[in-house]
């Protein structure tokens, strides 16, 4: 191999080679971009149970997903919440079922679970009984956008580096932080080493299924764990986690105040807000100084955590585009403009086809651009692999 082709190839094996358009190198969009992206498809979700617009929104997601994810180990996580979600829709419709609320003239009666008769404490619950399909099929809906939401966590949690995600967090959540970091990396790791521990299990020959398999696989990867959590104590230890700055006990309770008075304002903000009938300074006036108090909290608790960042996260156009395309979304769902509101949440009655506001679609669409408008993802680092010289033959 020449130089010149040594030297070509060296960028590509490194991750930072230009993508197939030669216009944008390959990089790690910021996790906060990505979080706050998730965060506003998710509260787009909570705005409607429209079936249709909601498989959109899971179309929009795996479509993001399969753009934009990496090979990290976290990554790999998105079909466990794809499977979490069936679970949840499941759950609801058999709650439903059997906690039956009886059924119209004009239902269609679908089947009838045996009855069973409650003490007269607990009057106004039924158990068994007929059951339509007007009632599963609300409790399908409901347990759907319920599932979005899940799925749009879980999107943040596949795209987003939960280690890289610890830096922006204030100095005061630093420790509940880490908490959620290693418990956010536990299952796919898990994940991982079942799956490596299974795949040297059939390479040896050895027995794949059944009661045997599974004592044979429980084993290496608790293992596995413990040796894992042991390098994450080294690790942390190393860093000094843990260790107190200058804070005083008296600043320690000057945060705690804060905090709490803090979030009294924002819970009796939101509540303003939700009710029509509630004064005006339980508005957006009580939202504002809770905000400003739980800022203050959190700047005076993170005296007492001194830590540095190495190359920090840069925020750059990338990062503006995506959050913005997911904060747009809600917004175009919020504010009714171009569309009957009741096309978000149609009626079971009369049971009919769910209708597709042209609007809602768009902006759902809206949020996909972040598959194409995040930079590449980074290709792993793979060892460079020493170029043998030959003689040339003369």
């Amino acid at each position: 191999m020449s130089r010149t082709s040594a030297a070509a190839a060296r960028p590509r094996a490194s991750g930072h080679a230009p993508d197939a358009g030669g216009r944008r190198l390959p990089r790690t969009l910021h996790p906060v971009a990505w979080w706050v992206w998730a965060l506003a498809l998710a509260t787009a979700v909570s705005r409607t149970n429209n079936p249709l617009l909601l498989f959109l929104v899971l179309a929009v997601l795996g479509y993001v997903i399969t753009m934009r994810r990496t090979e990290a180990p976290w990554a790999r996580g998105f079909t466990y919440y794809l499977y979490l979600a069936l679970t949840v829709v499941a759950i609801r419709v058999v709650f439903r079922a059997v906690f039956a609320t009886g059924i119209t003239p004009h239902d269609h009666f679908l089947f009838s679970l045996p009855h069973i008769p409650t003490p007269d404490w607990y009057a106004g619950i039924r158990l068994g009984g007929p059951v339509s399909l007007e009632a599963l099929l609300s409790a399908a809906t409901d347990g759907l956008r319920l599932a979005c939401m899940l799925c749009c966590i879980g999107a943040a949690n596949t795209l987003a580096n939960p280690k890289r995600a610890l830096r922006v967090l204030p100095g005061a959540l630093y420790e509940l932080g880490v908490a959620v970091t290693v418990s956010i990396s536990v299952a796919p790791q898990l994940v991982q080493s079942v799956q490596r521990v299974h795949r040297a299990r059939r390479l040896r020959a050895g027995r794949s299924k059944g009661l045997r398999a599974l004592r044979g696989i429980i084993v290496p990867v608790l293992e596995d764990a413990l040796e894992r959590s042991l390098r994450l104590a080294a690790a942390m230890d190393s860093r000094g986690y843990g260790r107190a700055g200058t804070a005083t006990r008296r600043s320690r309770r000057a945060t705690g105040a804060l905090m709490l008075l803090g979030m009294c304002g924002l819970c009796a903000g939101a509540y303003g807000l939700l009710d029509a009938t509630a004064p005006t300074l339980l508005g957006f006036p009580a939202l504002a100084v809770g905000g400003v108090l739980c800022v203050a909290g959190l700047r005076l608790g993170g005296r007492r955590i001194t830590r540095t960042t190495y190359r920090p996260d840069p925020w750059r156009a990338a990062e503006w585009a995506v959050a913005g395309c997911g904060v747009l979304s809600a917004v175009l769902l919020f504010s009714n403009a171009g569309f009957d509101a009741a096309e978000l949440n149609p009626s079971i009655y009369p049971l009919s086809w769910p209708t597709l506001p042209l609007v809602p679609a768009a902006a759902i669409l809206l949020a996909g651009t972040a598959g194409f408008l995040a930079p590449p993802p980074s290709a792993p680092v793979r060892p460079a692999v020493p170029a043998q010289r030959t003689e040339e033959l003369t």
